[in-house]
C-alpha cells in the first residue's frame, strides 16, 4: 500500500530540490494543476509551472509548516515560499519580469488527491497580489475598470 503523506512530502523534497524528474513521476501523466499562476493539465505542463517559478527564483524554498494529517484525500498543507527574483519570471500576460532582485515571502496551501502512488489533481491556493506587490508591480486602472 502507498503512503499517500509520503508522496506529498516527496513532491515538497523535489520542489526543494527543483528535481524535475523526480516531479514528473510524483505526478500521473494526466494529472491536474490548479493555481492563481494557471491551469495546467497533464504532467509536463504542471512541471512547466514549477519550472517557471526555479527560473525566477532559482533559490526558491518551500516550507511546509502545517499537515492535515487526520485526512488521506485530500492532503492539505500549509506552506511557506521563499526566494529572490534573480531571474526571468514568467507573468500572466507572457512578459517576462526581468529580475528585480527583490526577496519574496508567500504564504499559501495547497490540496493534492493521490491514487495509485501519484498525485492526479493538485490546488494551489495563494495571493498572488501579494507574489507581486513584492516584486514592485502595482495595479493598473484601465478603461475596462472605470466603467
Amino acid at each position: 500500500m502507498v503512503d499517500k503523506w509520503q508522496v506529498k512530502r516527496d513532491l515538497a523534497d523535489a520542489i526543494n530540490d527543483h528535481d524535475v524528474p523526480r516531479m514528473l513521476d510524483l505526478f500521473a501523466k494526466d494529472a491536474t494543476y490548479v493555481s492563481p499562476a494557471g491551469v495546467a493539465e497533464g504532467s509536463e505542463q504542471i512541471v512547466w509551472l514549477f519550472e517557471q517559478f526555479f527560473r525566477g527564483f532559482p533559490d526558491f524554498h518551500l516550507a511546509v509548516w502545517y499537515e492535515g494529517t487526520e485526512t488521506d484525500n485530500p492532503l492539505v498543507v500549509e506552506w511557506t515560499a521563499i526566494g529572490t527574483h534573480t531571474g526571468p519570471f514568467l507573468l500572466p500576460d507572457g512578459r517576462d519580469l526581468e529580475p528585480t532582485g527583490r526577496r519574496i515571502t508567500l504564504r499559501g496551501t495547497c490540496a493534492s488527491f493521490v491514487e495509485d502512488g501519484k498525485i492526479v489533481t493538485h490546488r494551489e491556493y495563494f495571493d498572488q497580489l501579494e507574489l507581486y506587490s513584492q516584486l514592485g508591480l502595482h495595479l493598473e486602472t484601465g478603461d475596462s475598470a472605470a466603467a
